[in-house]
């Protein structure tokens, strides 16, 4: 297979910097709640026209990741499901769910910071936006974008719940009172 992951017609490695930055902000927003911080952007001729972080605990709606929300978001501004002229900006790969979502719109272009080797569908585990046969869409990639930052965040978070998870575990010094009461998965 031959991906096109790069088109040196339209890639403007200014702007995606000022862009994922964007998409970053939307991640931290995230981390702040205790969501996977990963955040997205839409942008149409050089304008964001819509802004999302996850928000599938908040939510309580495993559809929630930031690329759905954004893509929602910017069918409305647009007014028009597809998303032709746009280019999807967000910190981490697409999942499987938010690439299929993401060939439906349209857009023209997909940039990611966070390669997901495991699960991403953008060219890390499977390549969702540019398959062959094609499906009725096919997105040009640039992945890599601040990559540093966008894997840093989400190494930060998950390094962080592993650490209150570990405190959690820890028993009490015996003598201290608890901080709360054990709920009932604690208590068996």
């Amino acid at each position: 297979m031959n991906f096109d992951f790069e088109s040196d017609l339209s890639v403007d490695l200014q702007g995606d910097l000022y862009f994922m930055e964007q998409a970053l902000r939307e991640a931290r927003k995230a981390y702040e709640v205790g969501e996977v911080p990963i955040g997205a952007v839409i942008v149409k001729d050089a304008k964001v026209i819509a802004r999302a972080w996850n928000q599938v605990e908040t939510l309580k709606d495993a559809t929630a990741h930031a690329e759905m929300l954004a893509l929602t978001s910017a069918q409305a501004d647009h007014g028009d499901w597809r998303l032709e002229g746009c280019t999807l900006y967000v910190t981490k790969e697409p999942c499987p769910m938010c690439a299929g979502a993401i060939v439906h719109c349209r857009p023209d272009r997909v940039v990611f910071g966070a390669l997901d080797p495991k699960g991403g569908a953008a060219g890390g585990w499977i390549n969702l936006l540019q398959s062959n046969p094609p499906l009725n869409h096919r997105c040009e990639i640039t992945m890599g974008v601040m990559e540093h930052e966008c894997v840093g965040i989400l190494k930060s978070f998950f390094r962080d719940a592993r650490e209150r998870k570990k405190n959690q575990r820890q028993p009490p010094v015996e003598g201290e009172p608890l901080d709360e009461p054990l709920g009932d998965a604690e208590a068996r």
